[in-house]
């Protein structure tokens, strides 16, 4: 079996709103020729890269049809899914917290939302190894019915609810390695015994609110939601130790069917949306670890979601790092900040401290 990777060209065509970088373009806040961060280059030129490395021929290249009204209806309020596609047919607008869309925002955000969910069914079927979804927009922020910080569909959720509708899996476990918490997903499966959801995050960065260690779900689903907010500065030691102190523990305790990561880049040292230090050998070994977590638990049914990420010189090398460790390809694309990041990491000092900062966490999470 091969390692799928879901995409489609017009995943890149989502955009709308007038903005510079997060601001809205209004009063003296000018407009910049990038507009949102959120834009469609970071991910088009991971793809171009795969393609002019030849990555792509140890990859299983597929489309999927967009996610169904049914598919959306099980975690989308019917009220919210029709004021999105009345305001995509008219034109385009924006319905929540920057998260502007144009003409056909509403079927390409379903189109990304069915790349996941295909992307999971081909790892839960057996017809592919493990997968990546190129989702465009990303999903993880979208609550049931407000979205929020680019994400239009809960692109993860609604693959999980797919699944389980079609009787492929019960229990599944979400890692969220974005730098941002992933507000969406929590909720979504807040009161959930079935969904395990983890979040590792820079602290108080997106949203300002939310993604304290001491959410940990509700109802039937307490202990099933985990944050491990981390400081500025948390470079690739600190997140190999968050995943091995606390992440890996979460997931031996839950016993999943199936993972799913959302996979951000933006915690890269080079993203102007996230300030931490993490390289493109980071999120290869995040991703070594995760691949070696399925195979102990769930037959490596091991799935990855696109989410963040906003450099478009960098997370194309971190892509194309994970799509390497995934597929087990000899075809690299050398980092060309490798060795500029490894002088940029923590000293042993902070490095001790955020062993501590963690292990606190770790004994709040009851791991």
């Amino acid at each position: 079996m091969t390692t799928a990777f879901f995409s489609d060209e017009r995943c890149f065509w989502h955009g709308g709103g007038n903005y510079a970088f997060t601001l809205p373009v209004t009063g003296l806040v000018q407009p910049t020729p990038g507009g949102l961060p959120e834009n469609p280059e970071t991910k088009r030129r991971l793809r171009n890269l795969i393609e002019v490395t030849g990555l792509t021929r140890h990859l299983s290249m597929r489309g999927a049809d967009p996610a169904t009204k049914d598919d959306l209806l099980r975690i989308h309020p019917d009220s919210y899914l029709s004021a999105f596609k009345a305001a995509s047919d008219a034109g385009g607008g924006e319905l929540g917290l920057r998260t502007p869309f144009g003409a056909g925002g509403y079927e390409i955000a379903a189109l990304s939302a069915g790349l996941a969910k295909a992307a999971f069914r081909a790892v839960l079927t057996g017809e592919a190894r493990n997968a990546y979804s190129l989702s465009r927009p990303p999903g993880h922020h979208c609550t049931a019915d407000f979205p929020n910080g680019f994400c239009l569909l809960n692109n993860i959720a609604v693959a999980i609810r797919a699944a389980q509708a079609e009787g492929l899996v019960r229990r599944v476990a979400v890692i969220d390695w974005d730098v941002h918490h992933g507000n969406g997903t929590e909720a979504i499966f807040y009161d959930d015994p079935d969904v395990l959801t983890i979040s590792l995050h820079q602290e108080r960065n997106y949203p300002l609110d939310t993604g304290g260690v001491e959410a940990q779900g509700a109802g039937a689903g307490k202990g099933a939601n985990l944050n491990l907010p981390l400081p500025p500065g948390t470079g690739h030691n600190g997140y190999l130790y968050a995943m091995e102190r606390v992440v890996l523990p979460a997931l031996d305790r839950f016993q999943p069917e199936a993972i799913i990561v959302a996979c951000g880049f933006d915690a890269a040292a080079v993203d102007p949306l996230g300030r931490m230090l993490c390289s493109a050998e980071t999120f290869r070994s995040l991703t070594r670890m995760a691949m070696q977590a399925a195979d102990r638990l769930c037959d490596g049914k091991l799935t990855l979601v696109h989410e963040g990420g906003y450099s478009e010189v960098y997370v194309p090398f971190c892509g194309h790092a994970v799509l390497e460790e995934l597929s087990g390809s000899d075809i690299t694309a050398p980092d060309p900040l490798a060795a500029t990041l490894a002088k940029r990491q923590p000293d042993a000092r902070f490095d001790a401290f955020l062993r501590g900062w963690i292990d606190e966490a770790a004994k709040t999470l009851n791991l």
